[in-house]
């Protein structure tokens, strides 16, 4: 998102980044070399897109003077390398382990998430219930989910996820074994055998799980 902001509001928030403790509408003025008024302008659009807060007053002389500062959301729009730390995590994994080893950890730790999971969500009784909640509790993690009832599937009523963002898909596309914690998530999760029936990193268009009786 700070690609398309514009370069006047890109600077303001680069500025607020530097300067923790915040800036005045004064001070961001003469760094930015603007009027105030263009500055309040500014500050105000980015407190509605929740990228700027206020913060607290300076004291001045006179009436104390806001202080603005960048939000959580707006720390977040600079770039941070979490995904070639984690590339670096798996390629230790996988030279300390071996291939097999990391794989059986991978699984692990998605089954585990999902007991996590299912402890916070204890009222689950059947197999479609726990597919539903758990296309809701993906859609929040930001994978973009579709629950399908399943009707047209030659298997049966099985209920279907189909998932429009992979949320580790570089990381996937360049190690697949990422996707045995998913798989081993899903299988946890709802108590079911799970077929994975398309994968973006692989090629598909979405990544469609189909979940079954266990076998």
């Amino acid at each position: 998102m700070l690609a398309i902001l514009g370069d006047r509001q890109r600077d303001l928030l680069k500025r607020l980044l530097r300067d923790k403790g915040g800036l005045t509408v004064a001070e961001l003025t003469t760094r930015l070399g603007i009027t105030s008024t263009a500055v309040r302008q500014h500050l105000a659009a980015l407190e509605i897109d929740g990228l700027v807060a206020r913060g607290g007053s300076r004291p001045s002389g006179g009436r104390p003077e806001q202080l603005y500062v960048l939000s959580d959301a707006g720390r977040e729009l600079f770039p941070r390398r979490y995904e070639w730390f984690a590339q670096l995590v798996l390629r230790s994994i996988k030279q300390e382990a071996g291939t097999a080893a990391a794989c059986e950890r991978f699984e692990a730790m998605g089954a585990e998430i999902a007991r996590q999971l299912l402890r916070q969500h204890g009222d689950l009784e059947t197999r479609r219930e726990r597919v539903e909640r758990l296309g809701e509790i993906m859609e929040e993690l930001g994978y973009e989910t579709r629950n399908e009832a399943g009707n047209n599937n030659a298997e049966g009523d099985m209920p279907v996820i189909e998932a429009h963002n992979c949320v580790f898909h570089h990381l996937a596309m360049e190690d697949p074994d990422v996707c045995r914690f998913d798989l081993a998530l899903l299988s946890t999760f709802t108590q079911s055998a799970v077929d994975h029936q398309e994968c973006m990193a692989k090629g598909g268009n979405v990544c469609r799980f189909k979940f079954g009786p266990q076998r």
